[in-house]
């Protein structure tokens, strides 16, 4: 099977390999959250993840206890890691509703077997983005409390012409609608796991979970419905949401910040750090599991030339950029445009253009992206390229602003490290519960790839 989809051409690889039908299908995703055992392996990796964890909750309790002064946020550069890292995380989430959402009302039927655990991780993405920003209010109990616009005695309202507002309310919205899609889209496999489980407790959450689901004509049909609407409400959001987080550098005048390119160009890398993220848990979760037959080289090719495609895009935003600088006549413009390229952060601008422009052209063989390794330590790559453009983004462009006198450097403190990597424990801790206690990959879209399934279909007509 491995032969037949490496030595076949992309465009012809089988989104699932030969020799399933209904019951291969659902022992090989059902017996992960039905199964007793425990793996050393994801037993290590939950250690890991919970000790990041534990470190985050360590940090942010320092943190609220003596006050944002612990981080390395200064004068010039008052968004710093916590800015960098919301924004870094807001677009890692983008690639779960994509796959979702929009291949779903175009019909492509490759995102069957990634569906449910990009939205997994879009769903641990925002809940580890939100941390930041509520907790660079300095005092959440009281700052944080009056971002919600909701009637109050003292006739107090957020400011609604604040894109930082804006923000509040696209990145809640992007997560309610993400989190309903997420569970809506898992109910015909709690069914199955509740009719399949063994254990008394389980077959009582499963069934819970289910929502009473029987797999009815009626049930089907409201499915659908209901699977169709939330996919047109979250279509939009994938472009709103990073554009409105754009709009919290667009919309100021402070030289590099200051340009319309900013939501595409915000939209297109989140797309490309999103699917990169997708690429990374998809390589090895496949090979853990032994899911090869089920994530297919179809949807790892498909989702590197995706990546090379807005990765593409990301650098033409890198390239209009610097012409804006030039053409724009103005001094302060070219001068932060210098001052990224050669400035005392010089380092992180080319390293994200080696990453995020040249690196990114190896997809264009085919040899790459048919090989996993290669492929997984790109998107790792890609991940820190991502990473690295936000810090540039945000601290090259506030630590020397108008004023020679007011510049100054910015340096994190090993508290800005720890809450950064705590997150990153917290994603990997949600992640690895995700796949040992929920269905990874949706049963019954995947049934319906098999060839019985059309079979029945034309019978049906």
């Amino acid at each position: 099977m491995a032969n037949h989809s490496n030595n076949t051409a992309p465009e012809e690889s089988p989104v699932i390999l030969p020799g399933h039908d209904f019951e291969t299908v659902t022992e090989i995703v059902a017996e992960i959250p039905l199964s007793k055992r425990f793996p050393l392996g994801w037993i290590g990796l939950l250690l890991i993840g919970l000790g990041g964890a534990g470190m985050l909750h360590m940090a942010l309790g320092y943190l609220v206890l003596k006050g944002i002064g612990i981080w390395g946020n200064n004068v010039p550069v008052g968004w710093a890691f916590d800015i960098i890292n919301f924004v870094w995380w807001i677009g890692i989430g983008h690639a779960g509703t994509l796959i979702s959402a929009i291949l779903l009302l175009f019909k492509q039927q490759w995102r069957m077997s990634i569906s449910r655990f990009a939205e997994a991780m879009t769903i641990f993405a925002v809940a580890c983005a939100a941390i930041f920003p509520v907790f660079h209010t300095g005092r959440p109990w009281l700052a944080a409390y009056w971002l919600f616009p909701y009637p109050n005695t003292m006739g107090l309202w957020p400011q609604f012409k604040s894109p930082l507002i804006w923000d509040v309310f696209a990145v809640s919205t992007y997560a309610t609608v993400s989190i309903v899609f997420w569970y809506v889209g898992m109910i015909p496999d709690m069914a199955t796991l509740r009719d399949r489980a063994m254990s008394k407790v389980k077959a009582t959450i499963y069934g819970t979970l289910s929502l009473g689901w029987r797999g009815s004509a009626r049930h089907w049909h409201r499915y659908e419905v209901a699977t169709l609407i939330l996919a047109g409400l979250s279509t939009p959001l994938v472009l709103s949401v990073h554009t409105v987080v754009s709009f919290d550098f667009a919309v100021s005048v402070i030289p590099g910040w200051h340009a319309t390119i900013f939501p595409p160009y915000f939209v297109a890398g989140a797309i490309y750090a999103g699917f990169a993220m997708v690429l990374t848990l998809a390589i090895p979760v496949r090979r853990f599991y032994g899911m090869e037959s089920l994530i297919t080289m179809r949807h790892i090719d498909n989702m590197a030339k995706i990546t090379l495609a807005t990765g593409l895009m990301v650098g033409y935003g890198y390239a209009m950029e610097a012409f804006f600088a030039w053409y724009s006549a103005s001094s302060h413009e070219k001068f932060m445009m210098w001052n990224r390229m050669f400035g005392p952060y010089g380092w992180s601008y080319w390293t994200l253009i080696a990453i995020n422009v040249v690196m990114i052209q190896l997809l264009w063989s085919r040899k790459v992206r048919q090989n996993t390794t290669v492929l997984f330590v790109m998107s790792l790559l890609i991940g820190v390229g991502m990473w690295l453009e936000r810090f540039v983004i945000i601290v090259t462009s506030l630590n020397r602003d108008f004023i020679p006198a007011s510049w100054g450097m910015y340096y994190p403190t090993q508290w800005d490290f720890m809450t950064f990597f705590g997150t990153i424990g917290l994603f990997l801790t949600l992640f690895l519960l995700f796949l040992r206690f929920v269905p990874m990959i949706s049963i019954f879209e995947v049934k319906m790839l098999l060839p019985q399934s059309k079979v029945k279909a034309d019978h049906a007509h």
